[in-house]
């Protein structure tokens, strides 16, 4: 079967190069795929990718298109992770990214009941994937600070920012996503001890 197929004669999937533990970062530098920065990319790629499953389930068009943009940028913040350097050639994560995601949670949030008490992830299955995805965001969030208090490792102020203010959009759309399914958040309500 596999040999019948057709193979692309552009770039190889595999090189065979991080066999050892070692990969590479945008303009040749080789490190361990244990070192903060590869973690702190990998859980970017971790977050694009969970975001590519809810686009692919939700059945709304508006949290497709809001994804996919989404999407577009992760790859650029996983980018300049891997070019610690500043590389003229990488697009870059700016103010305006930013502004462009408070926009639109103020947007998501003038439709939505306000909050009385904290919620429980879930509801719709695009909710809970939002959900999920939020939390992969602050993993990812964490790792970023991380790398960006260490000596030498530079984070660029707006990737963090983005970032931060990402996982909050996350919420929030995980809200409208119940709202666009009639389904009612969950509210937390503590449990009195027995």
């Amino acid at each position: 079967m596999v040999e019948a197929l057709h193979l692309n004669k552009g770039m190889k999937i595999y090189t065979k190069s991080g066999d050892e533990g070692m990969t590479g970062l945008i303009g040749g530098v080789r490190i361990s795929k244990g070192a903060p920065r590869i973690i702190a990319y990998g859980e970017i790629d971790e977050l694009n990718a969970c975001l590519g499953v809810i686009r692919a389930e939700t059945p709304h068009i508006l949290l497709k298109n809001a994804i996919g943009e989404i999407q577009h940028q992760l790859f650029t913040i996983g980018a300049q992770l891997a070019a610690p350097h500043t590389d003229p050639k990488i697009e870059r994560i700016t103010a305006a990214h930013v502004e462009s995601l408070e926009r639109q949670i103020d947007a998501m949030q003038q439709t939505l009941l306000p909050l009385k008490h904290f919620i429980l992830p879930g509801g719709s299955k695009t909710a809970a994937f939002l959900h999920l995805a939020r939390t992969v965001c602050r993993r990812a969030e964490r790792s970023m600070v991380a790398l960006s208090q260490s000596p030498q490792e530079p984070v660029d102020v707006w990737c963090l920012t983005y970032i931060n203010r990402l996982s909050d959009y996350l919420f929030v759309m995980s809200r409208l996503a119940n709202q666009l399914e009639k389904i009612e958040d969950i509210p937390w309500i503590p449990q009195k001890t027995l």
